[in-house]
């Protein structure tokens, strides 16, 4: 024979039971009495056996009921010690947070990010894979990932970080070389960039050019313009040292360009808490890619005269 009844109904039968009475019951559930009451009826029913024996003044367990309490009390328990384990799993971050990111911001800021999350959260586990090919989220498995450059995927959830300044630059020999160098001449001159054939927004131009140099790591680009090579297109990420140390120069001085800087997750209802707080530790610890200053081209010119 098979019986159907509301598991709702049987806590609300344990809650009578544990409260000592229908007033109290209703007052710690948050409904009224006559619900109570109701539902402790229709749980009787779908049982066709009475649970409680009511007087004006008291309720009292049948034996049938204080078997049947024995069993609902021990499902009560189980539900308040799971809804008890999320609660906690919402207050903590808990298991592992894949997280993708490009390489060389990976490289540059997420160890001191991922060193502070793990030493305040000791439940938490971090994988970072890095990578300058952008990750489906979903698909992958990952919880977050770092995107530097305009979105094209509106179904995702993104939070801005900052914006990081693109610079033109090559060494001093070669800014000597091609004095007064402007930049639509630079389809003229030799290039470094990630692809065979790239277009360089400059003051509001459009200038294509076909790098003799393509190399898919920024750094070793900067070390390519350093060396003489050519006009490299890099972060203030990369060349900020190489500039105030004046391996580079800052060539079209009012021509950086930015590039936002986001951290993208795949939905903002009910964020675990590993995401969100990681989220926050991204946005307190990590200041994406500053601008070149002033400063930093005096400490250029001041390095070039000590040589």
């Amino acid at each position: 024979m098979t019986i159907t009844v509301s598991p709702s109904d049987m806590l609300v039968f344990a809650a009578v039971v544990r409260e000592g009475g229908f007033t109290h019951a209703a007052r710690r559930l948050g409904i009224t009495k006559q619900t109570i009451s109701e539902r402790v009826a229709r749980l009787e029913a779908g049982l066709k056996v009475r649970l409680l024996e009511r007087s004006t003044r008291r309720v009292r367990l049948t034996d049938a009921g204080a078997a049947y309490y024995a069993r609902c009390a021990a499902i009560a328990a189980q539900i308040d010690e799971a809804n008890d384990e999320v609660a906690r799993r919402q207050a903590e971050p808990v298991g592992l947070l894949r997280v993708s990111s490009p390489y060389l911001y990976g490289r540059r800021y997420l160890a001191r990010v991922v060193a502070a999350f793990l030493t305040r959260y000791d439940k938490a586990r971090v994988e970072i894979a890095l990578a300058d090919r952008r990750v489906n989220l979903i698909e992958e498995g990952f919880d977050l990932a770092i995107r530097i450059g305009e979105l094209d995927d509106s179904a995702l959830t993104a939070r801005k970080l900052g914006e990081g300044h693109m610079y033109y630059v090559a060494s001093p020999a070669f800014v000597a070389k091609h004095k007064g160098l402007q930049p639509k001449q630079l389809r003229e001159v030799r290039c470094i960039g990630m692809q065979p054939h790239e277009t360089w927004a400059i003051r509001g131009a459009s200038v294509k050019v076909d790098p003799v140099l393509v190399v898919n790591d920024l750094e070793i680009a900067c070390d390519a313009a350093s060396a003489g090579v050519g006009v490299a297109r890099l972060p203030s990420l990369v060349c900020k040292e190489a500039v105030r140390e004046g391996r580079v120069r800052v060539l079209f001085d009012d021509a950086s360009t930015l590039r936002p800087v986001y951290v993208i997750y795949p939905s903002r209802a009910y964020l675990p808490p590993k995401v969100r707080l990681f989220i926050d530790a991204l946005s307190e610890l990590v200041e994406p890619m500053q601008p070149i200053t002033a400063s930093d081209r005096a400490a250029s010119k001041a390095s070039r005269s000590v040589r």
